[in-house]
């Protein structure tokens, strides 16, 4: 299937994502033929504008976006998949802070995002850090990302292990990590640079609730992630994917592959 594109207001070159940067990404997932968790990918979308300070057209709805997917997405015929949006700020004349807002958005088509979707080898990079501030939590252009993909890709890894300035656990490249010993499971606090992720969050939500693990939002060192037992990354971007192998340190999935099994079949 031809990959989905859409491009609001005839997507011009010039335009300030492309010069600066200046844009956020958000998605929403395709499961089964529905949109689902699309109240929750809304408000982060929205809550990801106005930190940007990006201007909100009044028809930016719920329902605008819901019906945007059913036509551009659903409509073609796509039954699992995670939406790309960009929304950013369009190159005008205007003073910035009253710049129009336009976005575009593509579809990459899955296997169910509600499971996991196979296995990734991180290792911890040193040479850069991610900041933990206001920014650090939506997914905005970053620098350090670019970087960490390549170092990654040199270093035959699919992801790397991103520290903040106090030398603690933000994220990942992709997404956040997911730390399980014992019973509890360990995330780094936004605060330490981790993102928003509504994805997250949803699972999270459901181990909690079911009382499949105790949950703790943690200043992490990057030596706990040698004591996890298992360790998941749940990724808005990718997926979730279970991570094999830390340097020398392999890990089991057992667990979490239950913990998600069971969210999947009980999604709402």
């Amino acid at each position: 299937m031809q990959k989905i594109i859409y491009t609001q207001d005839n997507l011009q070159l010039l335009n300030r994502s492309f010069l600066f940067g200046d844009s956020v990404w958000v998605s929403f997932f395709i499961r089964n033929g529905q949109v689902i968790m699309a109240e929750e990918s809304y408000f982060f979308l929205m809550a990801s504008m106005r930190k940007m300070r990006l201007n909100i057209p009044l028809t930016y709805t719920l329902e605008f976006f819901q019906e945007l997917l059913q036509n551009e997405v659903l409509s073609k015929g796509v039954q699992n998949g995670i939406v790309q949006l960009m929304a950013y700020r369009k190159q005008d004349e205007k003073p910035l802070a009253k710049s129009e807002t336009a976005f575009f958005f593509e579809v990459d088509e899955t296997e169910d995002v509600l499971r996991i979707q196979g296995n990734v080898e991180l290792d911890l990079i040193k040479e850069i850090n991610v900041n933990a501030n206001l920014l650090s939590n939506i997914r905005v252009h970053s620098p350090e990302n670019i970087y960490a993909q390549i170092y990654a890709k040199e270093n035959d890894l699919d992801d790397v292990i991103l520290l903040n300035p106090n030398k603690k656990i933000a994220r990942s490249i992709f997404g956040n990590l997911l730390f399980l010993q014992d019973n509890v499971i360990k995330i780094p606090k936004q605060t330490e640079g981790a993102y928003i992720s509504p994805l997250m969050e949803n699972f999270v939500t459901f181990v909690h609730k079911n009382k499949l693990a105790e949950i703790e939002e943690a200043e992490i060192i990057a030596f706990e992630s040698q004591k996890a037992e298992e360790i998941l990354r749940i990724s808005d971007e990718k997926g979730v994917h279970s991570v094999s192998k830390i340097r020398n340190k392999t890990f089991e999935n057992t667990r979490f592959s239950e913990m998600v099994q069971k969210w999947a079949e009980n999604f709402i």
